[in-house]
This record gives structure tokens, sequence and C-alpha cells, in this order.
């Protein structure tokens, strides 16, 4: 009797947690579909409309935002996986830094992005990249490719040091083995790390807010232009909402398996 009531009681706070998590998306969407006047009654019935969504496509510098955003994204997460994973592999086989190196990685995490943008602002605006897509970028890499270099480390951890070393054996020399050897052995990890740079980059929204402007404003940026001086567009922002937030669903479906245990092998070796 008892471990059935610890299975109900087990069973009704899933339960739970799964209404609670998926209760603000539905409202964002159907907040999406409603007209006007159903917004301030949120309980009472509706004819669904699509005007918010014509409204938000149609909208002067959305799709730009999109494009902008994809841009950005796919760029930080290229650079980041490109530089991580030979720091990466250097942690973990030459052990670079020792545990004072990965205590300062996980360090970088912890310093507030507000500490950072006035010398990204200054630096972005000697270098005449303010208003663009390059400083952006490189303001998202200063915490996104340290991020995934630990993220990295755990997957370097679990490939035996003996494959390289007969590989070098063969004659391969030590990049050699690196490239062909323990990357694509490493190729989920890989994989999961691009797309988790991405969602960082996607979802980003302070440095964009400060680096960005004009025609090259990402699409979390844009988000914040549908609180005007005559209110809240509620509807629009609910559409644009369900724009931002599917890729980056759709895309963690992918990563979060092999992003769970990148995170614990690093922390853990």
């Amino acid at each position: 009797m008892g471990i059935k009531l610890i299975k109900i009681l087990s069973y009704l706070c899933i339960a739970v947690a799964i209404i609670t998590t998926l209760f603000p998306y539905l409202w964002i969407f159907t907040a999406s579909i409603r007209p006007f006047g159903a917004l301030i009654q949120p309980f009472v019935a509706f004819v669904p409309t699509f005007e918010n969504w014509q409204a938000v496509l149609q909208r002067p510098g959305f799709s730009r935002s999109i494009v902008n955003s994809i841009l950005v994204g796919s760029s930080v997460a290229l650079i980041s996986v490109g530089i991580g994973s030979p720091a990466a592999y250097s942690f973990s086989r030459f052990k670079t830094g020792g545990s004072l190196g990965r205590f300062v990685i996980l360090t970088l995490q912890m310093i507030p992005p507000a500490v950072l943008v006035i010398p990204l602002f200054l630096m972005t605006t000697r270098l005449g990249l303010l208003h663009s897509l390059f400083g952006v970028i490189i303001a998202h890499l200063t915490f996104i490719l340290p991020l995934i270099a630990w993220f990295l480390i755990g997957f370097f951890d679990q490939i035996p040091r003996e494959l390289e070393e007969q590989a070098m054996v063969d004659g391969c020399t030590r990049f050699q083995a690196f490239m062909r050897i323990v990357l694509p052995l490493i190729a989920p990890g890989l994989a999961a790390s691009v797309i988790f740079a991405f969602i960082l980059s996607w979802n980003e929204f302070f440095y964009a807010l400060i680096l960005t402007g004009g025609p090259s404003k990402t699409l979390s940026v844009v988000l914040g232009e549908f609180w005007t001086f005559r209110g809240i567009e509620l509807g629009q922002m609910s559409a644009a909402i369900i724009v931002t937030v599917l890729p980056v669903l759709f895309l963690s479906f992918f990563v979060q398996r092999h992003m769970v245990r990148g995170l614990a092998r690093g922390a853990i070796k």
C-alpha cells in the first residue's frame, strides 16, 4: 500500500511539474490567436484569429531580425566549437592550467554581463563595430566560448589515450591523431556543442540590446519593441515569442542528453 501511494504521489508531482511547465506556452499561444477584445478577458470563449501573426510577420524589420539572430548564433557556435575543442583537448590530455584553469573557466561564467558591457561597448565603438553583427558576436564569445570548452572536456576525457598513441605509432602526428581519430569519436558532442552555443546566442538579450541597433537588431531585442507608449501589444508579442521559442525547443530536444552528459563529465573529471 505504501509503495502504491508513493507511486501515485510521484506521478502527481510529475503531472504538476508538466502542467506548470507547459501552461505558460499554452497561454502565450492562445494569446497569439485571440482578438484584441478577448485578451483582457482570458477565460471567455473567442473565435481564433491570425491577425496578430500576420501583423508580426509583416512588421518592418522583424524578418531581418530573425536573419540577424541566425547569423550571429551560427557564427558564435562555429567559432566557439572551432576554438573551444582544441582548448578542451588541451585541458583533457595535457592538464593545461590544472585545476586552477578549469576553475577560471567556471569563474568567467559568474561574471555579470554588466561588468563587461562597458569595455565591450568602448572596444566596438573604437573599432567601428557598434551597431553591427560583428560587435555582438565578439560579446557573445566572451561567455559562450569558455562554456563550450568546459562542455567538451568531458567528451575528450572519455576517449582512451591508447587510440591516439596507436595512431602516432602508425605515423600520425599529434594534430593528425586529434583530427582523424579523436574528433570523429566525439562527433555527437561537437554537434551538441554547436546547438548549445547557438541556443545561448539566440536567447541572449543584454549585449544585443546595447551593441546592436537599426538593421542589426537581433530577434530578442525586437521583442522588447512590442512594449510601446500605447501599452503592450500583447497579441503580437505572444506571436513573436512563439517564433522565438520554437527553434530553441526544437534544438533542445536533440541536445539535452549530450548537454547533461558533457556538463556532468566536465565537472566530475
